[in-house]
């Protein structure tokens, strides 16, 4: 019997989410909110869902596990130890799960990433009794990495990081080489201790690749907890939202504001968001907006930048673009912007004063700037401020840059020097927003618009650890 596993790749927030079925019926791990996309692939593919389950109650999304298991029947598996409001079928370790004659689930114990996170082993029937495919790990054994241990609170993180590395030696000695290991974390997730990069892995490859198969308790407890930076304040707002019980999503559109109500909105200091490319950004923008592409993880920064319960207003070139977001959005709790508006800058502004361009350039030109030939038109940098995670400015950096997280970019505006600033980040992406919100704190700004990887050719000093 073939046991086919789908994967619903969610990359802007890093999530995996899957469907496994026998080709009559289906389990479903970890959904996201948005669970037309479930629906749609289990209508494509024949089969009825009849269980649901949760390795956790998530933190960096809100799930969609509640409202699939209302509208298709089936039952839905959450871990008993968890407090929660709403009816669900409480499971524990070492209970047995059966699905269909040919398929089972397995329930494990694996605390780490939280205390009452559980996998899922997937069994199937052969002619020798029951065979694991593979395991459902949630947030606990991920590739080459674990989930991180410190989203309970710091208090909690050293505990949870021996519960992490006792789960992980757990599954690999419950499980035989062969066995696929099926995270939900680890693709780019704030959820992850550190990032990996492989497609898929198994039991035993772990056990060669991972550090917390390799090393001791100790040494693993002082690695992970060594290399956890920062991550996304709206996280505060997702084991709540799961613990109650999400509410369906509203993805019709939202109301749509003409170019008077856009200045009004701004004026309030309400959220205006650009979601195109920051080239077309930088080419045309309305004053005001900050620059958040829908190419780069607009969700998550939007999320850690925002005040949350601010009013958001969505702009962009199309319908269908408003429409992603807000999808992306609602995955994380943002539910219902208060206004979009599609089209052209020139179109969302009152008059043309209104309009503004942002002035880029590359390492080279900031190498060039810093020897007294700046590029016609650009000021020369006075500040080299870099907006990326603690981790990556200790991993290497500018020399004399001044180094300010773009999380933290909205409350430390005032710790920025003055004088003309020159912004970087890893690729661009996040170089724009910072550089959208120092232009609307009244500051003169040029994007570096490049891989920092590209810098050190470019002629510019890096300062790197011993």
């Amino acid at each position: 019997m073939t046991v086919e596993i789908s994967v619903l790749t969610t990359s802007s927030l890093g999530d995996r989410s899957y469907l496994a079925s026998d080709g009559r019926v289906a389990i479903v791990v970890d959904p996201q909110r948005d669970v037309d996309r479930v629906l749609l692939l289990a209508g494509q593919q024949g089969v009825r869902i009849t269980h649901v389950v949760e390795t956790h109650l998530h933190n960096d999304y809100v799930s969609g596990g509640l409202e699939l298991a209302r509208l298709t029947g089936a039952r839905y598996l959450v871990a008993a130890a968890d407090q929660v409001g709403f009816a669900r079928t409480p499971v524990a370790d070492g209970d047995e799960v059966p699905v269909s004659a040919t398929l089972r689930l397995r329930v494990v114990g694996t605390p780490g990433h939280t205390f009452h996170h559980l996998s899922y082993v997937l069994d199937t029937a052969t002619d020798h009794g029951w065979q694991p495919v593979g395991v459902f790990t949630g947030g606990s054994l991920l590739f080459g990495t674990t989930g991180r241990t410190d989203l309970l609170g710091q208090r909690h993180a050293h505990d949870l990081a021996h519960r992490q590395h006792a789960s992980a030696r757990r599954l690999a000695d419950l499980l035989p080489d062969g066995a696929q290991v099926w995270p939900t974390h680890g693709f780019g997730s704030f959820c992850s201790a550190t990032q990996a990069d492989a497609p898929d892995s198994t039991i035993g490859r772990e056990r060669q690749a991972n550090p917390v198969l390799r090393l001791a308790a100790d040494d693993f407890v002082t690695d992970i907890l060594a290399g956890l930076d920062a991550y996304p304040a709206y996280y505060a707002h997702m084991g709540a939202a799961n613990t109650a019980g999400p509410l369906p999503v509203d993805l019709t559109p939202v109301t749509r504001a003409d170019a008077g109500q856009l200045r009004e909105r701004i004026a309030a200091g309400q959220w205006v968001v650009d979601l195109r490319h920051r080239k077309a950004y930088a080419a045309a923008h309305l004053a005001g907006t900050v620059s958040l592409g829908l190419d780069g993880p607009m969700s998550t920064w939007l999320g850690w930048l925002i005040d949350w319960g601010t009013p958001l207003t969505l702009l962009a070139e199309t319908p269908e673009q408003v429409a992603e977001a807000q999808r992306e959005l609602a995955r994380i709790g943002i539910d219902r912007p208060a206004a979009q508006a599609t089209g052209e800058p020139d179109g969302w502004a009152t008059d043309p004063g209104q309009l503004r361009e942002q002035p880029t350039a590359d390492f080279a030109a900031l190498a060039a700037a810093r020897t007294g030939n700046p590029p016609p038109g650009l000021p020369a940098p006075q500040i080299v401020l870099d907006v990326r995670m603690t981790n990556e400015w200790r991993a290497g950096h500018l020399e004399d840059a001044v180094h300010i997280p773009l999380p933290d970019l909205p409350g430390r505006l005032a710790d920025v020097p003055d004088g003309a600033i020159w912004v970087h980040c890893g690729s661009g992406y996040r170089a724009s927003a910072a550089a959208s919100l120092l232009a609307n704190a009244g500051r003169t700004v040029v994007v570096i618009d490049d891989r920092f990887d590209r810098a050190a050719q470019a002629g510019l000093t890096l300062a790197t650890p011993a």
